[in-house]
């Protein structure tokens, strides 16, 4: 209750679960392809081409702040398409201190989430869901919550187009931190990928939050607003501002089938992130795509802060085509 700014609990649901996202701009629900980790981001990516799949990424943030997360996707004769992911996130350890000061050893604060989605194709839209049990820990304490993912795809039967929407982290707390349950981070989001016909270029547009129009968040504590409000002239959000904020960008460029180069700009991170006395990149992220042999391996360098950046590291593979290939080389080998 001292701190001002956040106002829901399990925020790190919003961070970019893998490389491919955070290169783009963090955000990201319409980009179609066999990168099995996509599906985390909007059920409806999950594909047939997915089947296999399986993928890990590791995140470097500030200190000693780190992200991993694993996706997998397999299919059923029955059941169809399903996938498989877990996010974990570690805060680092803390010091433990009694209430005169007295250190009593150290604590780990973590957060992790569980999912499992399923998704179906019907002519050019795929439909799916995302079912997730999120948890976060404060050394032996507990959060729990139970979320759900909706979303879906339209994908032009012609042309490389595609238009996805998505529902994320609907439901509820089922055990809080105190008695008082928090508000869990719903978030709305559009997006589009479209990639011009003789063009090496593939551009993407999203849209986030669209359940809140103003999701402007102002710092009394900045120097800019202290002066303002010493001169009886506080802090207006413009309309334009309150638009913009909703909005993240991106591109890819197709150099070769196997080496891609994208960006992103995020402009909610930029303005809540960037210092007043110095600009930086804030908001910004640069991206790469190499795939060798049965691997391919995206990286993606986020630019958050003067105080640090993170980097992103995503290694996919197709599990069975590797396993049948293990095996076709050692019955040759006895032969």
């Amino acid at each position: 209750m001292a701190q001002v700014g956040g106002k829901r609990t399990f925020q790190a649901l919003h961070l970019p679960p893998n490389a491919k996202i955070a290169a783009l701009g963090g955000v990201n629900i319409s980009a179609t392809g066999s990168e099995v980790g996509m599906w985390q981001a909007n059920p409806g990516l999950l594909h047939p081409d997915m089947e296999g799949q399986a993928a890990v990424s590791y995140t470097d943030f500030v200190s000693d702040i780190s992200q991993s997360s694993f996706a997998y996707a397999a299919r059923f004769k029955k059941a169809g398409l399903w996938a498989l992911g877990l996010n974990y996130f570690s805060y680092g350890q803390f010091v433990q201190r009694d209430a005169t000061g007295q250190e009593e050893g150290k604590f780990s604060i973590n957060d992790y989430a569980l999912s499992l989605g399923h998704a179906s194709s019907l002519g050019p839209f795929t439909l799916g869901a995302t079912a997730k049990i999120a948890v976060s820990g404060i050394a032996e304490y507990k959060a729990i919550a139970l979320l759900t993912d909706v979303g879906g795809i339209f994908k032009h039967p012609d042309q490389d187009f595609t238009l996805g929407l998505a529902i994320k982290n609907i439901g509820y707390q089922v055990k809080a931190y105190t008695n008082k349950k928090e508000v869990v981070p719903l978030d709305v989001q559009v997006g589009l990928t479209y990639k011009p016909e003789h063009m090496p270029l593939r551009f993407f547009f999203s849209a986030h939050h669209l359940q809140k129009f103003d999701i402007v968040y102002l710092d009394t504590t900045g120097t800019a607003a202290l002066k303002q409000i010493r001169n009886s002239s506080p802090t207006k959000k413009s309309i334009g501002d309150k638009i913009a904020r909703h909005f993240v960008v991106g591109g890819e460029v197709l150099l070769t089938k196997n080496f891609n180069v994208r960006v992103g700009y995020n402009h909610l991170r930029r303005k809540e992130l960037v210092l007043e006395n110095a600009g930086g990149a804030a908001g910004f992220s640069l991206g790469t795509m190499i795939k060798v042999k049965g691997f391919q391996l995206d990286y993606a360098r986020g630019f958050y802060h003067l105080a640090g950046n993170s980097n992103y590291f995503t290694l996919t593979s197709n599990l069975q085509r590797l396993f049948k290939t293990k095996s076709r080389n050692t019955s040759t080998d006895k032969s």
